[in-house]
């Protein structure tokens, strides 16, 4: 599969060193609206080829895919373009915080018979998939506890811009509702509280979800504080602990029960050459992206449903 990187974003650099992990993904060029700035990244990745502007990349018939690292408010109007021009699509997380926009992605996706997939590395990685295989082992589940956060103290960055849809929520938090939402199915209903800064966006959030079954689930994440990134199911029988859940460097899962503790270690994989080995296997029709329409509108519902519980300062039912 040929791919072109869409912006000159610095988490091209983590899709390139997994990529050239896989067998099956070639990245052969970057765009950028600046000529210099796609040359200055192609050469520093090895990339190929640097177009000056983005519609120069989506009119090589050449190109199979791209990666659209673009920012937030940006990733749909792009993603759409690009479907309409005949190229698969894999967004970065999270494709939107609006759920409208993300059935029209996907209307556009399957209107031209394209994959559209949302870029969420963490959970095509061994690690979460035996995560999801312990699960029955901690018997009936009750509660999911997750977290990510990191200290961003640069002014001016996109992730503290309204306008670019930035917000620790849109940034990291989705890692945690993701994994929230993989365990537990589709929220019924959220409470979040929220402290804004940078531009006017949320740079902490914690919300306690409700899921079928009475199971709970609490997250929290952030961008003025310390990093911290780690994930814990806990059932009637047992407790599952990750301490590296999202980037999945260290992939270890610690099986917690009564009867003593389980220490699992996993296989050492680049999460993102394991999320590109699936949209390749996608483009190429051999089977559905794992993860694909139906998880990333209940994404952006669920989200969409966290910022308005948080504005409004009171519980919130994730509509369907």
């Amino acid at each position: 599969m040929r791919l072109g990187l869409l912006s000159t974003a610095r988490i091209n650099e983590l899709l390139v060193a997994g990529a050239r992990q896989t067998g099956s993904v070639e990245v052969v060029a970057v765009a950028s609206r600046e000529l210099r700035r796609a040359e200055e990244q192609a050469a520093s990745l090895g990339v190929p080829r640097a177009d000056g502007s983005y519609e120069e990349m989506l009119a090589d018939p050449g190109l199979d895919a791209v990666y659209i690292s673009l920012p937030n408010s940006m990733h749909v109007e792009w993603s759409v373009r690009a479907l309409e021009a005949g190229k698969h699509v894999l967004c970065e997380k999270p494709l939107t915080r609006h759920p409208n926009d993300a059935e029209r992605a996907f209307d556009v996706a399957e209107r031209q018979g394209l994959v559209l997939a949302e870029a969420f590395m963490w959970r095509h990685h061994p690690q979460a998939q035996r995560l999801l295989e312990l699960r029955e082992r901690i018997g009936e589940l009750r509660l999911i506890r997750a977290a990510f956060s990191f200290l961003l103290d640069r002014p001016g960055d996109i992730r503290l811009s309204p306008t670019l849809e930035g917000g620790a929520l849109m940034d990291v938090g989705c890692y945690c509702l993701s994994a929230a939402r993989l365990l537990a199915g589709e929220p019924l209903s959220v409470q979040a509280q929220q402290v804004k800064g940078g531009d006017g966006v949320d740079v902490r959030l914690t919300a306690v979800m409700r899921f079928a079954g009475d199971v709970l689930a609490t997250i929290d994440c952030g961008t003025d504080l310390a990093g911290r990134d780690e994930l814990e199911v806990a059932g009637t029988n047992g407790v599952l602990w990750l301490d590296d859940p999202w980037h999945s460097r260290n992939p270890v899962i610690e099986l917690r029960r009564a009867d003593g503790m389980d220490r699992l270690e996993l296989d050492s994989r680049d999460a993102y050459a394991c999320e590109l080995e699936d949209f390749a296997a996608a483009v190429a029709g051999e089977r559905a992206p794992r993860f694909g329409r139906e998880d990333a509108v209940a994404q952006a519902r669920a989200i969409a449903a966290l910022y308005a519980s948080a504005e409004a300062n009171e519980p919130t039912e994730v509509g369907r």
